[in-house]
């Protein structure tokens, strides 16, 4: 891979002769774990602006209609968060010149608190070509980190690195985005709204009138003007949509209903006018969370399925079907077609799937279990995709003949579909590349996980086309979800469980025994298995939090992992929800065989701590009794006690030394699970039904209590 620095630009054609189809990645990461940014592409003409509202994508307007762009969203990495994005540029239309590639930030935090900001870019088999890192951010909130370009025939990539303090909205109107002032008018305790029910506290969405502000808000002192751009001028930051022959239908939109998916618009949002109006709304099609009622006689009546699986007797058997109905429905549901594969370097285009087809390898055919081909402007891409179910593994040689057969057909892709959950820096299979070929053959893998994530948040929050794929979805679902198809996620934590686990209860576990490694790994499977069930059902990203600094080695910060495992006999980690503040840190104490969540709830500044208290306890009714609450005082242990003795008596959360309380922590403990699997009494569901209950029981009625403290914070 190519490093370049600020200023310099390069030729994408120069560097792969793959470079039809790009994904380009933003990555950072943060020692507090608190810090995140929200990716946004904006297709600009020879005369620096948008042609439309259609040009610009973002977390409300995620895909272009022909294919040409698709933000892919967040992924945990070892070093923080990345967020990718997928173009096609033999769908870019002829008269868009540039491809800009920009983040930013909101709550009041800024990228010079991030680590560790870069830009890569790679070609379609996801070989990295460029990189370029950004080393000099301070009071930005919003960042170009770099531009896609045309130059004759080809595509070049430019290393941009402009920053702007004034937010999305500056680096919007430099593009011909006009601004909207969108205020939330301060709100009484009382008239506070409820979290979503059963849900994470998702942030209020903003009710003030818009109304359209004149001016262009320039780039932060010492940012180089991006290329072409237009010379920055003054301007109010607000809520964006779009400029020129729009504006007059935009403002008209505002009124209308928000627009029910993505970040609810406040201050410095962007909101384009078919995020905000009627016409999105009408366009998806979504199925309600609670289904309707039954007319079966009793319980003992089940519904009849698309896809039944009572009947799957061998691994081979469910192996096939599993395969068959997953690449029916890709080839049936474009968005969810298009979901699984634009991350791969698949275009957007006309798929077609395939099962057990018959494809020569010396003396002996090779089966492999489907194939995937997707058709554009007469050009073919291809992925042959091997499947495992029930917790198999997948089987190097088999994996390295196919991607032998791929490279032989010019085949652009092999995808690995199980139960297991791939990790940064740790390959699913050790396969040999021969770098003699010219034709490049991408390794992708998937997890059973994945695939019912993306199910779920296309169905439950994000919509498809019609009634006829949500159902499709849904009984992909159901199929996936049976307690007989094999395909439910990561279910093992490994052979050496059992052995590490025995070692910490009678304290023969010595310093750098290599299952404890093996167990870590295992331990950051599992958590991100349980960041994708918890996006699914919430409709949110839910990503683990890595705090760590730039230039950390995953495998040196799992060797660390592994020595506190040995020392203390702790697995740690946490989660965070995007669009809340809440960080729920998920503890598994193997010598006491409990599980620990929390989460840090910061008090509202300026308000009297026996005022807070009581307010905390008031949302907390309908915690469990069980809760333990303690105060957090600089310095030293605050009070404590469980919800049950606080409720009649909330000011023994009070210190008696008049002492500063600068938050609370909410911790729920709860019996751990000893066998390595999925069982009634495994490890692992034991972890999952802990973070379900302090999330229903415990984050879902913290909504209020942390917005009145962002606000007054």
């Amino acid at each position: 891979m190519r490093e370049i620095s600020k200023g310099a630009n390069v030729s994408l054609t120069a560097l792969s002769e793959d470079a039809g189809s790009v994904v380009v990645s933003l990555g950072w990461s943060s020692a507090s774990g608190a810090g995140d940014a929200d990716v946004s592409v904006l297709l600009v003409g020879e005369d620096g602006k948008v042609r439309s509202e259609n040009d610009f994508y973002f977390y409300n307007n995620p895909a272009a209609a022909d294919g040409s762009v698709q933000l892919l969203g967040k992924t945990p990495t070892d070093s923080g968060d990345e967020d990718r994005i997928g173009v096609d540029l033999t769908a870019v239309p002829e008269e868009v010149a540039r491809i800009v590639v920009a983040a930013s930030q909101y709550g009041g935090t800024r990228f010079g608190d991030l680590d560790g900001l870069r830009m890569t870019v790679a070609d379609r088999s996801g070989e990295p070509l460029v990189g370029f890192s950004i080393d000099d951010a301070s009071v930005e909130t919003a960042f170009i980190f770099g531009e896609l370009y045309r130059r004759g025939e080809e595509w070049k990539f430019r290393a941009v690195g402009q920053g702007y303090e004034t937010g999305l909205a500056g680096l919007a109107t430099d593009f011909g985005i006009a601004v909207e002032e969108s205020e939330e008018p301060e709100q009484p305790e009382a008239a506070a709204e409820p979290p979503e029910p059963g849900g994470a506290v998702a942030p209020r969405a903003a009710r003030a009138a818009r109304t359209t502000t004149a001016g262009t808000p320039g780039p932060a002192a010492g940012g180089p003007a991006a290329p072409g751009a237009a010379e920055p001028q003054a301007a109010t930051e607000g809520t964006v949509s779009p400029a020129a022959p729009q504006a007059a239908q935009a403002t008209a939109e505002a009124a209308g209903p928000a627009a029910p998916v993505g970040r609810p618009p406040g201050p410095g949002a962007v909101v384009p006018a078919q995020a905000r109006g009627p016409r999105t709304t009408r366009k998806k099609v979504t199925l309600p969370k609670a289904p309707g009622k039954s007319l079966a006689e009793n319980e003992s009546w089940r519904p009849a399925r698309l896809f039944p699986v009572p009947s799957l007797k061998s691994d081979k058997e469910r192996e096939v079907r599993a395969t068959s109905v997953l690449l029916s429905v890709m080839a049936q549901v474009p968005e969810f077609g298009r979901r699984l594969t634009a991350a791969f370097g698949a275009p957007a285009g006309r798929m077609q799937t395939f099962t057990e087809v018959s494809l020569p390898h010396g003396d002996t055919p090779r089966r492999p279990d489907g194939v995937i081909r997707v058709e554009r402007a007469g050009k073919l891409w291809t992925a042959l995709v091997e499947t495992k179910t029930n917790g198999n593994p997948l089987r190097p040689e088999q994996v390295q003949q196919y991607m032998d057969i791929a490279a032989r057909r010019g085949y652009e892709s092999v995808i690995t579909l199980s139960n297991d959950v791939a990790l940064e820096g740790t390959a699913m299979v050790d396969v040999k590349v021969d770098g003699r070929r010219k034709h490049k053959v991408g390794l992708w893998h998937l997890s059973w996980a994945e695939v019912a994530h993306q199910a779920q948040l296309l169905i439950r929050h994000e919509g498809v086309g019609n009634a006829a794929h949500a159902w499709l979805l849904q009984e992909l679902l159901a199929y996936l979800q049976h307690e007989q198809s094999g395909c439910h996620g990561f279910q093992n934590m490994g052979p050496a469980w059992v052995p590490v686990r025995n070692g910490i209860e009678d304290e023969t576990l010595c310093l750098g025994d290599p299952r404890a490694t093996e167990v870590v790994e295992s331990w950051e499977r599992l958590i991100r298995q349980v960041c994708l069930r918890l996006g699914g059902e919430l409709g949110q990203k839910a990503l683990p939090v890595q705090r760590v600094r730039r230039g950390s080695d995953p495998l040196s910060r799992r060797a660390a992992a592994a020595e506190r495992l040995c020392l203390d006999g702790r697995l740690s980690a946490e989660l965070r929800v995007e669009g809340t503040s809440s960080v729920i840190a998920v503890t598994a104490d193997l010598r006491t065989a409990k599980i620990r969540t929390s989460v840090d709830v910061p008090a509202p500044e300026g308000s009297y701590p026996l005022v807070t208290v009581r307010r905390l306890v008031r949302l907390l009714a309908e915690a469990p009794a069980d809760l333990h609450v303690e105060s957090l005082v600089e310095g030293e242990n605050g009070p404590r006690g469980t919800l049950e003795r606080l409720r009649p008596e909330p000011g023994d959360l009070v210190p008696r030394n008049g002492a500063a309380v600068t938050g609370f922590r909410l911790t729920l403990i709860k019996g751990m699970g000893n066998s390595r699997g999925n069982t009634e009494s495994g490890f692992i569901r034991s972890v999952d039904e802990a973070v379900d209950r302090f999330r229903q029981g415990v984050v879902a009625h913290l909504g209020p209590l942390e917005a009145r403290a962002g606000r007054r914070g």
